[in-house]
């Protein structure tokens, strides 16, 4: 299951609006540490299949998201539960980090 790609036109749709949590990553091209972390979201994509929605956002294609969350930083992993941000995560961190993050908002 590879992560949805997001855009400023279907993020009202694919994550506010979702019926399950959804975790963001934000990521550019030209990041180092985003190439990193980018299979790590991959296989938490597939790993949670069915009780969590993951996308990406490229941040040079999409700067309104980008600006409406306040992203200063890449990479920056944004969790959101019934429309609103629950919890955030900035830098390539461990796979084991970001799933304890994950599992405080999935049923």
């Amino acid at each position: 299951m590879k992560p949805i790609e997001l855009t400023d036109s279907n993020f009202q749709a694919e994550v506010i609006k979702a019926d399950t949590p959804v975790l963001i990553d934000f990521w550019a091209e030209w990041c180092g540490p985003c190439k990193i972390i980018a299979p790590v979201v991959e296989e938490i994509a597939t790993e949670y299949q069915g009780k969590l929605k993951v996308g990406k956002v490229d941040v040079d294609n999409n700067q309104q998201v980008a600006m409406q969350f306040g992203i200063r930083s890449i990479p920056t992993l944004l969790i959101f539960k019934g429309g609103k941000v629950v919890d955030q995560v900035v830098g390539a961190v461990p796979k084991k980090m970001l799933v304890e993050k994950i599992a405080k908002h999935v049923n």
